[in-house]
């Protein structure tokens, strides 16, 4: 297939690789000074306290939950009941099973790609301790609905906003609205640092166990004075390998450090980007009234663009894909679409609230395509000209 219309491009400028060279002059590669301003960059961006990179958006999802796991005070504990949206990708759920929490799936809002919050409001009960909201392609929960719902109650906000960064929701940042919020750094996403992740928090005790689980689980680089040990020894030597945690290895490189301090720097104007490109392509497609396409809340950050046929319109998303390939135009399901026809499953403990009647629909009738940070004229046109074909 020619390419008119790719899914991803890079962000990349020579800032980018003057960095990368940055790094290797210094002749250090392991993480160091270039992540940790990075971290301090992306925390203050971000309004929060706290910033902890790792070398994975998937990796930031596990430490969010191991976490939990080691709070001295009311922990998550094995068992318990954690919902989750039954649309998202495949690492937004595997830490739930590999903690043996209970997953309860809930459906999501066939025009927002987020949580069906009257679904959402009956699936809580006196046995739900988290809930995993998923900021889906950009586009942020309905927050006052969901921090009402749970008020009073003892059950932690958890935000997977991998796909979303820079999206806002009454003016706060999608992800720094939960107790703990995930970011990744993938190539495909706002901003590459090629593979990356970020966990950010204004909890110090989540902080400091985080430390911990990122390197092996081990006190080296907690702060003398800590929420997990209480006090380190002042020598070294004798904090060098010592395990408190059963951690693991999540450290990013130096490389990615330096290469995310420029993207970072990039954000609000790729954001503004996309944002303009999603008018154009509104304009484009809500003249066919058998696509359905995402509604934005508040500020999405437009990772890329839903399209879902109408499934009283009689026509056929193998169809459109046929003409998607004829004009060069690259696609993918919507995330994993109906995350519980995945053979997978059979490894979880979980229930189904209901039905999942939104997510099948769009499992069967999705797709999505991609979102630039650059004007898209030619994409755009070979859209059209797909969309008029079919």
């Amino acid at each position: 297939m020619n390419i008119r219309y790719p899914l991803t491009t890079k962000t990349w400028d020579e800032a980018e690789y003057e960095s990368i060279q940055r790094v290797v002059r210094s002749d250090i590669f392991t993480m160091g000074k270039e992540v940790a301003q990075f971290e301090q960059d992306f925390s203050s961006f971000f309004g929060k306290r706290y910033a902890l990179m790792v070398n994975s958006g998937s990796s930031a999802n596990l430490l969010m939950i191991a976490a939990l796991f080691f709070k001295k005070e009311n922990p998550l504990k094995a068992g318990d009941e954690v919902i989750v949206p039954a649309v998202s990708w495949s690492t937004t759920y595997m830490p739930l099973q590999q903690y043996n929490l209970k997953v309860k799936f809930v459906d999501i809002d066939l025009h927002t790609l987020n949580y069906d919050l009257t679904k959402l409001s009956s699936a809580i009960t006196d046995k739900t301790r988290a809930i995993l909201a998923v900021n889906l392609l950009g586009n942020p929960n309905d927050f006052n609905i969901i921090q009402s719902l749970i008020r009073d109650r003892n059950i932690y906000l958890l935000e997977d906003n991998c796909e979303s960064m820079g999206a806002k929701y009454n003016e706060a940042f999608a992800g720094s609205i939960g107790i703990m919020g995930t970011f990744s750094t993938f190539f495909s996403h706002h901003i590459s640092t090629m593979e990356g992740g970020v966990l950010i928090t204004d909890d110090e005790e989540l902080y400091h166990i985080s430390l911990s689980l990122r390197a092996h689980g081990w006190t080296r680089k907690l702060p003398e004075k800590n929420l997990v040990t209480g006090l380190k020894s002042k020598i070294a030597f004798e904090e060098a390998f010592k395990f408190v945690l059963p951690g693991y290895n999540l450290r990013p490189l130096e490389i990615s450090g330096a290469i995310g301090q420029e993207q970072l720097k990039k954000l609000p104007s790729i954001v503004e980007n996309r944002r303009l490109n999603t008018n154009t392509f509104k304009r484009l497609t809500e003249k066919y009234n058998w696509l359905i396409t995402q509604n934005e809340i508040g500020e999405s950050s437009w990772f890329g663009f839903s399209l879902i046929i109408d499934p009283d319109s009689g026509l056929k998303r193998e169809q459109l894909i046929l003409e998607f390939e004829k004009y060069g135009i690259e696609y993918r399901p919507i995330v994993a679409g109906n995350f519980t026809k995945n053979q997978v499953i059979s490894y979880f403990n979980y229930e189904i609230h209901e039905n999942l009647h939104n997510a099948d629909l769009i499992d069967s009738n999705g797709l999505f395509i991609g979102n630039h940070h650059f004007q898209m004229t030619g994409e755009f046109n070979a859209l059209e000209a797909a969309l008029k074909s079919f």
